[in-house]
């Protein structure tokens, strides 16, 4: 007679099995891309083709693109804190790696933004 096969011991006993639908996960995800790419554009259309008055479309352009990379750096981290609690140290690096540079980036971003609106009010 075959033996079954058998499972791994259930790592909190009595505490059910939390299932994660990726429908929780890709809606941030792509409404948080959607921004970026959106941004992105509106800064280059306003590079590219408007002549007068680019220094407040930059400004509100810098302000979204970092909000976006701001949202990211925040994401990053709870999904650090979910995987050192699940004791995933590769995937939590990862993300902080992600994070951190997102981070910098929304930094940039909202530093750029200040700057063009000191710029403008001078």
């Amino acid at each position: 007679m075959p033996s079954s096969p058998t499972l791994p011991p259930d790592p909190l006993p009595g505490r059910p099995v939390a299932r994660r639908s990726r429908m929780g996960t890709l809606v941030p995800a792509a409404v948080i891309g959607l921004t970026m790419l959106g941004s992105l554009a509106y800064i280059g259309y306003v590079v590219l083709q408007v002549r007068d008055g680019q220094i407040p479309l930059l400004a509100t352009g810098f302000v979204v693109l970092g909000a976006s990379l701001a949202a990211i750096a925040l994401w990053s981290l709870f999904g650090i804190w979910r995987a050192a609690s699940r004791a995933r140290g590769g995937r939590a690096m990862g993300l902080a790696i992600v994070g951190g540079l997102a981070g910098l980036g929304a930094i940039g971003c909202f530093s750029v933004a200040a700057l063009l609106t000191l710029v403008l009010n001078t």
